[in-house]
């Protein structure tokens, strides 16, 4: 209890031991005035009761900026609530600029290098080309972008979940239970992980003797429930219709699940139906999805360890690291039914 996978303490742990809010966790590793100083004390000693030895920011290492120009929901909240504990434990504060407002704002990270106080950058899928990242590397500027949405440089740091794998994983549970109509719900046509995803379900397809269907490829815009929904509704109109859907996430499969119930089918009775994130939705929702778990708290703090290794002008041996997605196998998955099955 109090640490997450790979050993690491959370300020939630520290904050349950100390008997005090996260936000006061925060406020002592970042040497803030405003906590009493038996307040302090008692935040340092839950610390080290649970083995984690964080030192103070204030007046120290230079902060990172965190960038990340979505809503900080799920998903990317999840990431940057882990940098920016790792940076904290690691004695450095975070700036973050995020929000869909910062997608705009390419102008604050062309200017990084001018910025005296600012020791680098963790960039959390950032949009567009890859043109101001590699004037920021030209620069020789310290950065690690998580999970790229489009192909990076050799020479720019990366952390990503391995998607191809996690896709090749979920597909191939399919294949085993025996469904061969399986439908595939892409996401986004510019993100690089739409795009490995969907080799690595052709690959477990073709691992099977398989040829992908074009009529079983839908695509989504975003990755929201609404989009999965309506991309189910058009696969499900296929005659014959699929007997799984492999959804781009948890949402998307949230959608295809409603789209199905609508459609008069039982999850997984008459379909099944899988995810990829491993989110409190997909655990919540009946049933719950079969899924692939993103490690997205280890995606956080790998890049920070990377970030920390470049700023202070260590060699770096491994770049581009990818981290793995086991399948979860819960209850919206299941043999295609005696009537459906081809």
């Amino acid at each position: 209890m109090g640490r997450r996978p790979g050993g690491r303490v959370t300020f939630r742990a520290i904050a349950d031991e100390a008997g005090v809010s996260i936000a006061t966790v925060s406020r002592v590793v970042n040497g803030s005035t405003r906590v009493s100083e038996g307040t302090q004390r008692a935040v340092r000693e839950a610390a080290q009761r649970l083995g984690s030895g964080f030192a103070r920011t204030r007046g120290g290492a230079p902060p990172v900026l965190v960038y990340c120009p979505y809503a900080l929901t799920d998903y990317f909240g999840t990431i940057v609530t882990s940098v920016v504990e790792t940076l904290a434990l690691h004695g450095r504060r975070a700036l973050v600029l995020a929000g869909e407002s910062a997608q705009d704002d390419t102008s604050a990270l062309l200017a990084l290098p001018e910025q005296q106080g600012i020791a680098g950058a963790v960039l959390v899928l950032p949009p567009g080309s890859t043109h101001d990242l590699e004037v920021l590397h030209g620069r020789r500027y310290p950065l690690v972008v998580v999970d790229p949405r489009a192909e990076l440089p050799e020479t720019v740091a990366s952390v990503s979940a391995a998607h191809a794998a996690g896709a090749r994983r979920v597909t191939r549970h399919l294949l085993g239970l025996g469904h061969r109509r399986i439908g595939f719900i892409g996401g986004p046509g510019d993100w690089l992980a739409s795009r490995n995803r969907l080799v690595g379900h052709t690959a477990a397809l073709g691992e099977s003797g398989l040829l992908p269907d074009p009529a079983l490829l839908a695509a989504i815009t975003e990755p929201t429930t609404h989009e999965g929904h309506t991309a189910a509704r058009l696969l499900l109109s296929r005659d014959p219709r699929p007997t799984a859907l492999v959804a781009f996430n948890d949402k998307t499969a949230a959608g295809a699940i409603r789209a199905a119930r609508e459609a008069g089918l039982t999850v997984p009775g008459d379909l099944s139906v899988t995810g990829f994130d491993d989110s409190e939705l997909g655990q919540s929702i009946t049933p719950a999805l079969t899924t692939v778990r993103q490690p997205l708290e280890e995606m956080g703090r790998m890049a920070v360890s990377l970030l920390v290794r470049l700023v202070a002008g260590h060699a770096v041996d491994t770049l581009h690291v990818e981290l793995a997605t086991p399948l979860v196998v819960r209850d919206s998955t299941a043999p295609p039914s005696a009537a459906c099955r081809v």
